[in-house]
């Protein structure tokens, strides 16, 4: 049974953001729309602003930080947010043992499709330059950075680059044509985003692009290969079918994975973690779900090497 929190958080959100976005056209608009209200980060957790691969993020560290590393993709369709936007879902990260580097890849439209990739393509070579471990490196995002994780699975294994241990992916964005059913048929439930408005949001990021490029659409790929995959999603979203058909899809090509269907609660609910009782369940079962499939690094040699890279 969801929570009454999840219920408000529905009713809030179709109020501040659902019935505001609605049909707008202007990015700049929307980015306003989306922006997140402000977090208070634990004063448990260390913040540092950084750079790997001339990316520029931020480092979050909790208490008991240990030697693996979550590297955070955030939401915002690819033309908003930031890593300072999402600290709530991060710093609960880092208060899971993790060391978290959420990197501020370049937005659209300013930076159009693949620039989103190549950052964060750039930023995981960074991490392995530096001496970390395939395996003691894991990878999360929701929303747009969901749809990244896979896009950065997919451009690293073409590359023949290992891959990190596994993913935890939230609500998805992996079909930019907006071809799944949910689109119409939750159009009315969804609490964030009106279906109509998906594909056509998507030309801030694609430009001219073929939304079924499988790099930017990671549902039309080969997905053979990739590490154990963690999806939770919620069952009332637009994006639901994103998840769903992404699952279905990975496991037929042999992927191990876990989906997760939420009942109620609003588009990436994990970003309220601190308001959202089912926010810090999902993300304490994707941090479960990643320590796991990870392999400690074998020395503190590797971290030093990493802080400065």
């Amino acid at each position: 049974m969801a929570s009454l929190q999840a219920h408000l958080a529905v009713w809030i959100t179709k109020w501040r953001v659902k019935r505001r976005l609605k049909g707008v056209r202007d990015y700049r608009v929307a980015r306003k729309i989306l922006r997140p209200d402000r977090y208070k980060v634990p004063a448990s957790v260390r913040i540092s602003s950084a750079a790997l691969g001339g990316v520029p993020g931020e480092w979050l560290e909790g208490p008991k930080s240990g030697s693996i590393v979550l590297l955070y993709l955030h939401g915002g369709g690819y033309f908003g947010c930031s890593a300072e936007t999402h600290r709530a879902i991060t710093s609960t990260f880092a208060l899971q043992e993790f060391r978290v580097y959420a990197p501020d890849y370049r937005l659209a439209p300013e930076n159009k499709f693949p620039a989103a990739i190549d950052d964060a393509v750039a930023v995981y070579r960074a991490l392995l330059r530096a001496g970390r471990a395939a395996q003691s490196i894991v990878v999360s995002g929701e929303s747009a950075g969901g749809g990244l994780v896979r896009s950065l699975m997919l451009a690293l294994r073409a590359s023949a680059i290992p891959l990190p241990a596994s993913a935890a992916i939230f609500s998805p964005w992996t079909d930019l044509a907006a071809t799944g059913d949910s689109v119409r048929t939750n159009a009315r439930r969804c609490a964030m985003f009106s279906g109509t408005d998906i594909a056509p949001s998507a030309r801030y990021y694609l430009g001219d692009t073929d939304p079924r490029n499988p790099l930017a659409s990671p549902l039309y790929a080969d997905l053979s290969g990739l590490p154990p995959l963690l999806v939770h999603v919620g069952a009332d979203e637009v994006l639901r079918d994103d998840s769903t058909r992404l699952a279905e899809r990975a496991h037929a090509a042999g992927v191990s994975v876990e989906l997760k269907i939420w009942p109620v609660v609003p588009h990436a609910w994990q970003i309220a973690p601190h308001l959202i009782p089912e926010g810090r369940r999902s993300l304490r079962e994707a941090a479960a779900f990643l320590h796991s499939h990870a392999r400690p690094a074998k020395s503190s040699a590797e971290d030093s090497r990493m802080a400065c890279a």
